[in-house]
């Protein structure tokens, strides 16, 4: 069995997160909360529940219907409230002890802890921890946090949480579960998303993205904060914002791949914003052709928008096989070279001959890119023209995303005529950072403060990176699993 060839060319989210206070189907709901978020990680999946006097857990490698979704396993978890975890490793095997949620026996209960993002600092106060005599149990980043809340000083859990919190660097989104609450926490820059709904009548939710409601048929109220701790109780909802204010800086990649189509982002669709970053990519690259078609699926709204911007008739000229999963049993070596031929097929009637332009959301390694002007080639293509819906990735991310080291990115390596050559491209464009910020609603990118984290773009890290720029400790903290 080996890892997905596909995989390792696109860019992947840590971690989906999911919360739930006071449904009498907490579990059920969570299961298809996170069955939604499934596209954020598929290496693991977990739910803590409580009911009023104990805590109930299952975590399970593999994907959220395969291991949690059985009416055997939703009736061991009991309880009117629950969070959820939907995880993707970074390095090595997924160890079942990195699964979350993470439970804890604090002082004050139990703690349930689910995290997506990473800590940038997160190795150096680990290692200061356990000088201190504290003992971890796993290597994620998140273990970090309850160490810090079970070792504050101060008395109220709202309080030891901030007090924690104002210790690590780096990028988090957190839903909590206490004998008491359901707590979400936002970084705050806002790095890492987190959206709050609730059913039709009135239960309170929490998730990475907006369309966990819709698959339960709950609504989106709005984003959570940056900086914003929400709270929920017996008494209602609290909302806290006890961090200095800084300036908002979300991921700005959510725009262009991490998030579904179907989901909002402050309010917006995100399958408009994917649409006008091809019409910008129309107006700054546009090229005589015969048709544009997308690399699916990721490829497909930015490839529209690209069409209805220029003219050009949209096609599904690539085909994608959509029951080839994560892992797939290669019989014999002589059939590596199928390669991409697994996941896609050139709609060869709808290319031949044509001058075409294929629209894709990233270049990472360059491998699929490789792959896939190769088949539209063989297919009869006369020209082949590759856009690109985001600016090139030249730099690693170290806040939650799972980025190849940076001499690993083509762009990092390569001028963009390079990569074309490389590519075997006629041409080969990439949306300018300003028209990928004007697609997101903005007049452009403003490069005294900017309004997004575009680090993996442009390099400019909002947040110091305190373990990698901290010798041995640092590279330690690359090879950590992280929330």
């Amino acid at each position: 069995m080996i890892t997905n060839p596909f995989d390792d060319d696109k860019l992947h989210e840590e971690c989906g997160i999911f919360g739930i206070y006071g449904h009498p189907e907490a579990a059920a709901h969570t299961v298809l909360g996170l069955h939604a978020l499934q596209h954020r990680g598929q290496e693991a999946a977990g739910i803590v529940s409580y009911n009023g006097t104990q805590f109930f857990s299952q975590r399970h490698h593999g994907l959220v219907g395969d291991s949690l979704s059985s009416e055997e396993v939703i009736r061991t978890l009991v309880g009117d409230s629950a969070i959820g975890h939907n995880r993707y490793s970074t390095t090595g095997d997924t160890l079942m002890r990195n699964v979350q949620p993470l439970f804890a026996e604090l002082s004050g209960g139990g703690f349930a802890i689910a995290h997506n993002g990473n800590l940038t600092n997160s190795m150096t106060l680990r290692k200061s921890l356990i000088q201190k005599g504290s003992i971890f149990q796993s290597t994620s980043d998140t273990e970090v946090i309850i160490h810090l809340v079970a070792t504050s000083s101060y008395p109220k859990l709202v309080d030891k949480l901030v007090d924690a919190l104002g210790q690590v660097e780096g990028a988090y989104s957190l839903v909590i579960l206490t004998q008491k609450k359901l707590i979400g926490i936002r970084d705050p820059l806002g790095i890492r998303p987190l959206v709050l709904g609730e059913t039709e009548d009135g239960v309170p939710l929490l998730a990475s993205e907006s369309c966990a409601f819709d698959i339960i048929g709950a609504r989106y109220i709005r984003d959570v904060e940056p900086g914003e701790i929400v709270i929920f109780n017996e008494d209602g909802v609290k909302s806290l914002k006890p961090f200095p204010k800084a300036n908002q800086r979300s991921c700005i990649f959510e725009n262009v791949y991490f998030s579904r189509p179907d989901s909002l982002t402050a309010n917006t669709s995100v399958y408009e914003i994917r649409k006008r970053i091809g019409e910008e990519l129309a107006r700054e690259s546009g090229v005589e052709a015969d048709l544009v078609i997308p690399v699916p699926d990721s490829g497909t709204p930015a490839a529209i928008g690209y069409g209805r911007e220029s003219g050009l008739p949209f096609e599904l000229g690539i085909i994608r096989n959509h029951y080839v999963g994560r892992t797939f049993i290669e019989p014999s070596d002589n059939i590596r070279h199928f390669g991409v031929r697994l996941k896609h097929n050139a709609n060869q009637p709808q290319i031949k001959g044509k001058r075409v332009v294929l629209v894709d959301d990233s270049i990472v390694r360059g491998t699929t890119s490789v792959k896939i002007v190769e088949m539209v080639r063989r297919a009869g293509a006369k020209e082949v023209h590759m856009r690109i819906a985001s600016p090139p990735t030249t730099h690693s991310c170290f806040y939650g995303v799972d980025t190849p080291e940076r001499e690993k990115l083509m762009a990092s390596q390569m001028t963009v005529e390079e990569m074309a050559k490389h590519i075997n491209a006629d041409s080969l464009a990439f949306v300018s950072l300003d028209g990928l910020y004007r697609a997101v609603g903005l007049a452009g990118r403003n490069n005294d403060q900017p309004q997004y984290c575009d680090a993996c773009f442009s390099g400019d890290y909002p947040i110091k990176l305190t373990d990698r720029d901290g010798g041995e400790d640092g590279q330690l903290s690359l090879l950590a699993e992280q929330g």
